[in-house]
C-alpha cells in the first residue's frame, strides 16, 4: 500500500511518476508472466484429448489412432458424430462377438422369464447351475404355481435372496395361469404386471423369446454407455430412451448383447482391460484401466480369457467360436 498524505493520497500519486516504482511494477509483471507460464505448463496436459497408443488402436482392423481419436474431447461432438461413433462401436463389437446370445439357459419363454427373475443380484452362471433342478421338478407354470414354497426355497438357495425370489416365481406362475392361460404374454404392458418382472426382464423375454426388439439396461450396459459418453443419464428408463434414439429399433436386442458381453469380458467395472480392448480408439474413457497389452490380457474373462462361459448348454455358434460350456453346480 502507498503512503497517504494529508491531502488524501497525493504522495501515492506522485510516487508513480518516479522510475523506481516503474521498475518494481515491471519486475512484478515478469514474475506474473513466469508464474502464468508455469501454470499453463501444468494445466496443458488436461486440455489434450486422450490419444490411444498404437498397440491398442491396432486391435481394430485397418484403423489407426490418428483417424479415430478426435481432436476435441468427445463431450463436444455433434449429435451426428455421436450417432456415427455409437453405431461404429456396435459394428466393431458385432465382429468381436458374432456369437453373442442371452447367457441364461432356457428352452421356452416360461423358463426364460423365471431365469431372468432369478438372475437379480447373482450371476447368470449361478442361475444356470440352479434352474435344471427347478425346471425338472416344476416344468410348467401350473406346476410352479402349486409348489410348496419351502421346497422351492431349498432349490433356489444358491442364487441368494431365495425367499424373495421364491415368492416372485411362484407369484408370476400363478399370474400366468390365472390371467394368461398358462402362457407367457408377448407384450411389454402385460409382462411388467407379473410379480418380479420389470422393464429390463420384460425386454430380455421380448427380445430373446419373441424376437421383438428391446434394450436391456443392466449394470454392464449402464456402465459402458456412460463410459462411451453415449449418455450421461443414470436412470435406467432414461438410459434406455437415450441409447435407443441412437440406433434403429431393429438393432436394439443385438446391441444389448454386444454391450453386455463386452462389459463382462473386457470392460470390467473395477479393472477394464483397456490394453486388450478392440474398440480402444473409439473410447473416450481409454486409460481408466490397464493399458499394457500383456497385463490387460490377464484380465480377460470367459472365452476371451480361455475360461468357461456362463451357460451349461450354450448355442452351437458359441462353441464353434471356441467358447466352453459352464460346469454344472457342484462340479468343482
Amino acid at each position: 500500500m502507498g503512503e497517504q498524505g494529508p491531502d488524501g493520497g497525493r504522495k501515492t500519486a506522485k510516487a508513480t511518476k518516479g522510475a523506481a516504482p516503474a521498475k518494481r511494477v515491471t519486475a512484478k509483471k515478469g514474475a506474473v508472466k513466469k508464474s502464468a507460464e508455469k501454470s499453463v505448463k501444468k494445466q496443458a496436459p488436461a486440455k489434450k484429448p486422450a490419444v490411444v497408443p498404437g498397440k491398442a488402436a491396432a486391435a481394430v482392423k485397418g484403423v489407426g489412432p490418428a483417424k479415430t481419436v478426435a481432436a476435441k474431447p468427445v463431450r463436444e461432438e455433434s449429435r451426428t458424430a455421436l450417432v456415427r461413433r455409437a453405431r461404429r462401436i456396435n459394428r466393431e463389437l458385432a465382429e468381436v462377438y458374432p456369437y453373442a446370445h442371452p447367457e441364461l439357459d432356457f428352452e421356452n419363454p416360461f423358463q426364460l422369464v423365471v431365469a431372468t427373475v432369478l438372475s437379480a443380484q447373482t450371476t447368470d452362471l449361478r442361475v444356470n447351475q440352479t434352474t435344471p433342478a427347478l425346471f425338472a421338478k416344476y416344468p410348467t407354470p401350473e406346476d410352479l404355481a402349486a409348489a410348496v414354497p419351502e421346497e422351492v426355497e431349498e432349490i433356489l438357495r444358491p442364487t441368494g435372496f431365495f425367499r424373495a425370489k421364491t415368492k416372485s416365481v411362484i407369484g408370476l406362475s400363478k399370474a400366468l395361469v390365472e390371467d394368461f392361460g398358462g402362457e407367457v404374454p408377448g407384450r411389454l404392458e402385460d409382462l411388467v404386471k407379473l410379480p418380479g418382472v420389470g422393464r429390463k426382464t420384460a425386454f430380455v423375454v421380448l427380445g430373446n423369446a419373441f424376437g421383438r426388439p428391446g434394450i436391456t439396461v443392466d449394470t454392464h450396459f449402464q456402465r459402458l454407455v456412460r463410459r462411451w459418453q453415449w449418455t450421461a443419464e443414470t436412470d435406467p428408463d432414461k438410459i434406455e430412451a437415450a441409447v435407443g434414439a441412437l440406433f434403429p429399433k431393429s438393432d436394439w436386442t443385438d446391441l444389448s448383447h454386444h454391450v453386455i458381453w463386452h462389459g463382462r469380458r473386457i470392460c470390467h467395472a473395477r479393472k477394464p482391460a483397456c490394453g486388450a480392448c478392440p474398440i480402444a480408439p473409439l473410447c473416450p474413457a481409454y486409460g481408466e484401466g490397464e493399458t499394457d497389452p500383456e497385463k490387460a490380457k490377464k484380465l480377460l474373462k470367459y472365452e476371451k480369457g480361455g475360461f468357461p462361459g456362463q451357460r451349461l448348454n450354450p448355442p452351437r455358434a458359441y462353441l464353434d467360436a471356441g467358447g466352453k460350456p459352464a460346469p454344472p453346480l457342484g462340479a468343482g
